[in-house]
């Protein structure tokens, strides 16, 4: 096993620290050379529990030229021809981040594997695909972005190959730029920013010029992802310049409306960066000029450091709008699209970077409020933060009621409101729209999380790459019951089916309406599947209609007082 992992003579680069190979098999057979634009690449075959179909795995193959020296904080570029076979058997590097919160991070979400260091040379992607197909069928293919706040993540924190072998479709993990160095953006020409959003469309023409290699069809495209992830895959929509790279999409507890992920503010961030950085900012180009001089280390500094978020950035090429202006305009891709959330967004992987220490035993509304106005600083000035938080506490009695409206009103405003607008909106754009809410709760005993937390922020990730069936470089450290590999067997099935015909209905599924205005149907996944319909209509209705109302009457009232002051004081 030593020799097969060892460099071998014609690897295209050195061997990078990476999980330990698994299940090489027939090393020398040419049916594991991919040939590339750029070169070939050998893969390995390996397997999956449950399914003797094996699956070619090709891990780290390069997309984009390392974006490094002056392509920093520039466009991506095509990837450089290589000699002979390169090695694709090692996993790469992942993009500058704080690699401690990964560890933290998978170990919280009960997975073991082996951290890969992080590098500036990080434009990699793995190729999962089917091993027995004849080269005249070509098969659907997923591109995956992987989440992480735009921040962290990487390729190896997936596994594609259950949900390939199961579910005989190609799957393709990719990375791209994080923090500063993927969306620093000063507004101008020295530094457009949206590097990172740049990188996923390279990696997209990437599979458009490439992944017939593989048995993939070009054709039939669809992007994916979750938390960060879905909100890049929502944003690429957005997009004039994703036009013909893929043809369906996937948002997972993500779209592009969240937070402040779409800006216009770009100088305001840099001018943050450059204090974060040691640079003095006399202008845009001295900025670019002294952070293209940093090293690596000092951005891992600064990353660790930021409390920004830096996401995508109005540039009038690669995004004309923001958000909600483009969505309002009807200004998307008109193709299908599959968007939910779970049932409990900030139950407990979120609120453990942004909730006050303890706050799991219970708050007070002080403590709520005070979270409240973090992520929605906006209605912090206006007093709509008050009235959405006498909303939710109004039936509270316990510091433990308070705690559960805590993570009930930061999912509401974080994901879910924002993904039924999104959802809306789409449908208005002519878009077939399936709607899901995630609510499965595994009954196996977990040590990692307390009692009351539901189905949290990415836990519907696990189940749709069937996690329960990984036999690779990822081993799940719970075991998952009968009943969680059958839920499983149902999420992929949903998910690829929407992969291969753009809606999720297939075989032995409970049939998945359209999402429409009206009805608002959407699929709960649970131990049983369900169609309800007009998620959190409630809350909804209050944050769309009776908040705005309230806040007007409050304007007017104000506007009557002050009128009458002046009419006293003069």
């Amino acid at each position: 096993m030593n020799n097969r992992c060892a460099d071998k003579s014609q690897r295209a680069r050195p061997s990078r620290s990476a999980a330990s190979c698994h299940h090489l098999v027939d090393e020398g057979s040419s049916e594991l050379v991919a040939s590339l634009k750029s070169g070939q690449i050998r893969g390995e075959y390996v397997t999956v529990k449950g399914t003797e179909r094996r699956v070619k795995r090709y891990l780290g193959i390069p997309f984009a030229k390392p974006p490094v020296g002056p392509l920093r904080f520039a466009a991506p570029e095509s990837p450089e021809p290589w000699e002979g076979e390169r090695d694709g058997t090692q996993q790469p590097l992942m993009c500058i981040q704080d690699r401690e919160i990964v560890v933290n991070i998978s170990i919280a979400l009960s997975m073991d594997f082996t951290v890969p260091e992080v590098s500036e040379d990080c434009l990699y992607l793995n190729i999962y695909t089917p091993a027995e197909t004849t080269p005249e069928v070509k098969l659907p293919v997923m591109v995956w972005i992987h989440g992480g706040g735009l921040v962290m993540g990487a390729a190896s924190q997936y596994d594609g190959s259950s949900f390939t072998a199961y579910e005989n479709v190609v799957t393709v993990i990719i990375q791209y730029r994080l923090g500063i160095l993927g969306f620093l953006s000063t507004g101008d020409e020295h530094a457009k920013g949206n590097w990172g959003l740049l990188d996923q469309l390279a990696a997209l023409r990437w599979v458009q010029e490439n992944i017939e290699a593989f048995g993939g069809d070009p054709q039939s495209v669809t992007i994916a992802g979750e938390s960060a992830g879905g909100i890049s895959a929502s944003i690429l929509t957005l997009s004039p310049l994703s036009k013909g790279l893929f043809h369906k999409a996937i948002f997972q507890s993500g779209v592009a409306t969240i937070g402040a992920y779409t800006s216009d503010q770009s100088l305001i961030q840099a001018h943050i960066v450059a204090n974060l950085t040691g640079c003095y900012m006399s202008s845009t180009e001295e900025l670019v000029q002294c952070l293209r001089g940093k090293t690596q280390d000092e951005f891992i500094s600064a990353t660790k450091r930021s409390k920004i978020i830096l996401g995508a950035t109005v540039d009038g090429e690669f995004l004309p709008g923001t958000a909600d202006v483009l969505l309002q305009r009807k200004e998307v891709l008109n193709i299908p699209v599959m968007m939910g959330v779970t049932n409990h967004e900030f139950g407990w992987i979120l609120p453990q970077a942004f909730a006050p220490r303890g706050w799991d035993k219970g708050m007070n509304p002080g403590t709520v409020l005070g979270v409240v106005n973090l992520f929605n600083p906006k209605g912090a000035a206006n007093a709509a933060n008050a009235l959405i938080m006498a909303e939710y506490l109004k039936d509270t009695q316990t510091l433990e009621d308070f705690r559960d409206a805590f993570t009930e009103v930061i999912g509401d405003l974080l994901m879910v409101l924002p993904t039924i607008k999104v959802a809306g909106y789409h449908t208005d754009a002519g878009a077939p729209v399936y709607m899901y809410e995630f609510v499965y709760v595994s009954d196996r005993p977990t040590s990692n999380r307390p009692s009351f937390v539901k189905a949290d922020h990415a836990d519907d990730v696990g189940y749709m790459f069937g996690a329960c069936f990984w036999n690779g470089h990822i081993r799940i450290t719970v075991n998952c019951t009968d009943q969680d590999e059958r839920f499983s067997r149902t999420m992929m099935s949903y998910w690829a089916s929407f992969v291969r015909t753009g809606s999720p209905n297939g075989p032995g599924l409970v049939n998945w309406p359209l999402y429409d205005r009206q009805k608002q149907e959407y699929m709960e996944l649970g131990q049983n599947q369900s169609v309800k319909q007009k998620l959190k209509k409630d809350k909804v209705d209050f944050v769309t209609a009776i908040l705005p109302q309230r806040l007007q009457q409050m304007e007017a009232a104000a506007a009557q007082w002050h009128g009458s002051q002046i009419s006293v004081d003069s």
